[in-house]
């Protein structure tokens, strides 16, 4: 059982934001989510990238209509959730679980999406979300809008799955209770922040999610440090993440990265199947 990852968005940032050393010519960075299926549970989704609904839907609250402005993501239609699930035979309605690896828009936008998908997210972060106050959600990058309103409802907190040591990285938590799948805290860039580790492929895969924009950046000599200081929940915890990505991709094993603009060998757009 392995992802296959499709980019639902082009975002353009300055090269210079995203890595120390860069310049400030503009990058183009990916906005990846992902699908498997465990043998079990069934079709899984690694959280739903950017939608049609979160960037022109007519009925979006001001301020996310602001957010879409300024960072004006480019979907990229043909790895949108529905051609994307069509490539192996599966429709929205076929998705049993999506795994929220944080509560930014841009993991977020679709869940509305899957009504037939129970959520698995930080069950902690979800508490503090709901108590917060809108300005300070937005702050953060979080749309409650964009959650559908029976999330709760739906939720099978990570938190309450076994924990799991793992080598090199925090203890984590077994999803499925097989080792096939675990969520791994990756503190720092927001509020429940976890990656996940694919711990039984010939190369242990680790889905970083947003430990850094590009994998350059996760070396301390590459780290930039005033954006991650602007929107990071914690900056020193994102450099102690990073260096726990270093050491597990040292070890040899296999890091992909929501936001890298490289092709992988998982991604759908180079032939990965599942």
């Amino acid at each position: 059982m392995k992802p296959v990852f499709a980019n639902s968005a082009w975002v353009a940032a300055p090269e210079r934001m995203i890595l120390r050393t860069g310049r400030w010519r503009r990058r183009r960075l990916q906005v990846r989510y992902g699908l498997f299926v465990h043998p079990k549970e069934g079709p899984t989704l690694i959280d739903t990238g950017y939608t049609e609904h979160c960037l022109s839907g007519a009925k979006r609250s001001t301020v996310l209509r602001a957010y879409a402005r300024v960072l004006q993501p480019q979907l990229v239609e043909e790895e949108q959730a529905v051609p994307f699930l069509a490539r192996f035979n599966l429709t929205p309605a076929d998705i049993r679980r999506v795994i929220v690896t944080h509560f930014h828009a841009d993991h977020v936008a679709g869940l509305a999406a899957f009504p037939n998908a129970r959520f698995s997210a930080s069950g902690a972060a979800w508490d503090r979300l709901r108590r917060k106050s809108t300005n300070e959600n937005v702050r953060h990058g979080v749309f409650p809008e964009l959650i559908p309103s029976d999330f709760g409802s739906r939720l099978d907190a990570i938190e309450a799955a076994k924990i799991s040591e793992v080598a090199l990285l925090p203890d984590s938590y077994d999803l499925f209770g097989d080792g096939s799948v675990k969520a791994v805290p990756l503190q720092g860039h927001a509020d429940g922040h976890f990656g996940l580790l694919f711990a039984q492929l010939d190369v242990p895969l680790l889905y970083a999610t947003d430990t850094q924009w590009v994998p350059e950046a996760l070396i301390p000599e590459g780290r930039p440090r005033l954006l991650p200081r602007l929107i990071s929940d914690s900056y020193q915890d994102v450099a102690r993440s990073s260096d726990q990505v270093v050491a597990f991709r040292a070890a040899g094993g296999a890091v992909v990265l929501c936001h890298d603009d490289a092709p992988c060998a998982y991604d759908v757009a180079q032939g990965a199947r599942l």
